[in-house]
This record gives structure tokens, sequence and C-alpha cells, in this order.
């Protein structure tokens, strides 16, 4: 893997406009543009596929990569206890640093008031669909993290699911010993085969990209993205201080510089922001964590687990977005009603995780337990979720990345070295997926 790595280092730099960053950030403004001249044609069912298509081929790669992940990974280590070990750290680093990014959310709310002296009129019926659906316990949450079937939960792409059952193949790999080696193989030949696909899938990425940002400035217009300016701009400034100051600091004590570590993936993040959604930078994440040096175990047990427990940008949202409520209807809120705010939010993010409209059903499950005169008020922040869920991704999936280092380097299985040289050298999205694609597993 060093091989191809510096040799992909060594080559010829490729044109600029080659490079999947400079396309992706094109297409998005390309995006904007078609969308303030051309809203009708934006909103038409072709350019709305080409962003619902790219996701859904993202998706279908998505749970054949952590299961060949994790199940490699587990297999190849010689101390099961490990698994364990990783999987506790991981926990214990996803409640510490979600605490910080909830008290963010409350402290920057608090300071900034971006809902006072709102004047806008809450339509409740808007956001009925969310306020009414159902939100899982935290109980059901687990259960549901055991599949119905195998089948089913490959079917669904349920994360947590699919991890769960790589897990426990992982293990009893591990258990069998060598009569498990060709199997194996097998799993390792076809992860190569599925990064491999990965490869073509994100050629598409423009592609995708355009068409979920002329789609979204079409349907919702130009003029949306400053009606609710104040808190918009609140939430990216809060999200701002939680990944430079507290991701920093846990940056630099870990031995990396977070403004390094934001360039290497900067593919990733331009094609959240494009689409939206945290789960299209997945696979890509993850050969990029261990093009930069994280044991291949971790990164399949911290990243996607840190897609339904380290939930940073949810959490600044799920305070902040209270708050800003609670003031625009001119509740006041008393300093043990904020604490319960960040208790229940912790617990509320975990519950419906992987839920369609995530963040709108665990805000009405928070508002309802806090104050159940806030849950109408949701409606006053319906009209811009779309443009704050693209923050809450990126900052989720920045704070998963520098998770698995940290994490990596707890375990003593992250190369410090190539770190780096990966970091302070050029860095080919298509380069390291090939890589992944090619070389033979450790």
């Amino acid at each position: 893997m060093e091989a191809s790595g510096t040799g992909a280092s060594a080559a010829p730099k490729s044109p600029f406009y080659r490079q999947l960053y400079v396309q992706v950030l094109f297409a998005i403004a390309l995006g904007v543009i078609v969308g303030v001249a051309f809203p009708d044609f934006a909103t038409t069912p072709g350019v709305k596929a080409l962003g619902d298509g790219f996701i859904k081929l993202i998706k279908m790669v998505i749970a054949p990569i952590i299961f060949c992940t994790v199940v490699s990974g587990i297999s190849h280590i010689q101390d099961a206890r490990k698994v364990g070990r990783v999987g506790v750290k991981a926990l214990v680093y996803f409640e510490v640093v979600s605490t910080f990014a909830l008290a963010i959310g409350l402290v920057i709310g608090n300071v900034v008031k971006p809902g006072a002296g709102f004047a806008g009129k809450p339509d409740a019926a808007a956001v009925a669909q969310y306020v009414n659906a159902p939100h899982k316990s935290t109980v059901d949450f687990f259960l549901d993290v055991i599949p119905d079937s195998v089948v089913g939960a490959f079917a669904r792409g349920d994360i947590l699911q699919v991890l769960f059952f790589s897990i426990l193949m992982g293990f009893s790999l591990l258990s069998m010993g060598e009569r498990a080696a060709p199997l194996r193989k097998l799993i390792d030949e076809f992860a190569h085969a599925v990064f491999g696909v990965l490869g073509f899938v994100m050629k598409a990425a423009p592609f995708g990209a355009f068409g979920a940002m002329a789609y979204t400035i079409g349907k919702y217009g130009p003029t949306v993205l400053s009606n609710l300016a104040g808190l918009i701009a609140t939430f990216y400034f809060a999200s701002a201080v939680f990944i430079v100051v507290v991701l920093g600091l846990i940056a630099r004590f870990a031995g990396f510089n977070i403004f390094k570590f934001l360039y290497y993936i900067k593919d990733e993040l331009l094609i959240v922001l494009g689409t939206s959604s945290s789960e299209s930078a997945l696979p890509n994440l993850m050969a990029k964590l261990e093009h930069l040096g994280c044991s291949r175990s971790v990164v399949g047990l911290v990243v996607p687990t840190g897609y339904s427990f380290n939930l940073d940008g949810t959490n600044i949202y799920m305070t902040l977005a209270t708050l800003f409520i609670a003031q625009a209807l001119d509740i006041p809120l008393t300093l043990q009603q904020q604490l319960v705010i960040l208790g229940v939010a912790m617990l509320t993010s975990k519950g419906a995780s992987g839920v369609t409209g995530a963040g709108f059903i665990t805000l009405a499950a928070t508002l309802a337990a806090v104050d159940p005169r806030m849950v109408p008020g949701m409606a006053i922040v319906f009209s811009i979720d779309k443009f704050m869920s693209e923050n809450r991704a990126l900052t989720n999936i920045i704070g998963n990345g520098v998770a698995t280092v940290v994490i990596s380097g707890w375990e003593g299985e992250l190369d410090r070295e190539k770190m780096n040289a990966v970091l302070n050298g050029p860095t080919d999205a298509f380069a390291i997926v090939r890589e992944e694609a090619d070389e033979p597993a450790v």
C-alpha cells in the first residue's frame, strides 16, 4: 500500500479541472445559477433524479463495504478483546464530544439570541408529518439494531444492523482460526471489487451535486436563504467554533492539524455539501482514513458506529434550534430547563438515528419533553431546514473522521509517519479508491 500511495503522489499532477473537488465545486455553483435563473427547469423530475440517483448509487455500496471492512478487520486480528476495547473507547469518546457539541449550541444560542424579535407566524400544519411521526425510545432503538433477517438488513441498507451482523461474522471467522482462511481471502477480494465499483460511482459525483443543488434552489427559491439568515449564520458559526476549537484541540493532542485534515477530505466535504447527505461520502471516507494510516479494523468499527452515535452537527442543531424557537415564541427557559434540553437531546439524537427526517423528529421529541408549547414553533425553521441539514452532515462527517484518527492513535494502530506524509502532500481521491481496489489486504 505504501508503494502504491507513493507512486500516486509522485505521478505527474493531473490538470486542475480533472480534480474531483474542482468538478464538484463547479457543479454546485452551476446548480445554484440554474436554480436561480431557471427554477422551472431546476425542479423537473429529471434534474432532481441526478441528485437522488447519485445518493442511491452510493447507498448501493455502503452495506457491502461496511460488511467486508468490519469482517476483514476483526477476523484478521489476534486479540478478540480488542474489538470490545475499541467499541468502549469509541462510545466514551462519542458521548464526551457530543456533550461539548450540545453545550456549544446552548452557549452560542444564549449569547447571540437569533430568535429574539422574530415576527413571523409558524404554520403548524407544515410540520405535522414530522411532529406526529412515531419516535422510537432508546429501548426500541437497541432492539432495532438486531435485524429480522440478514438479507433484509442488507436490502434496506440499515447501517447499524449490517454492522451488528458483521461484528458477529467477524468473531465467528476469528474463532474458526485457519479453517476460515479461504473465506477471509474471498471477503478481502470482494472488498477490493466493491471499492472498484465505488471508483466508477465517484465519477458521477459532479452530476449528483449539480442536480441536488439546482433542485433545492429552484424549489425553495433564493429568498429562502435570507428569510432566517440569522439562524443559519448562527448555526454555521457554532459549527465552525466546534470544528476549529473542540475538534482542533482534540486533533492537536492527537498529533495532527485540523485544517490539514479538512483539506485532505475536501472531496468528501464538497460531495456532502452538494448532496446534503453524509452517507454519500461514507465509503470514500473509510478508504481515505485507511490511506491516512488508520488500521482497517478501527476504521471499520468506528466510522459506521459514529454515523449513529457521533452526530455532532445534529447535536448543535438541536440545542440551538430549541433556543431559537423558545426565543421566537417568547417562551423563557430557565437554566434547569436548558440543562434538561442537553440531557434529552443526548438521548433523542440516538433514538431516532437512521429515521427519515431524523433531525425534525428528534427536535420534536426534545421540544415536547422540555415544553410542549414550543412544538408548533418547529414550523418556523421548516423552510430553511434543508440548508441547515447540509451543515449538520458536514459537521457529522468531520467529527467521525477525527474520532477515527484519535481512536486509532489510542490503540497504537496509527501510522504517524504515513499520516504526516499524507497530510503534507497532494491527495487524489480516485487514486486512493483505486489503491483500495488494487492492493491486497493485510
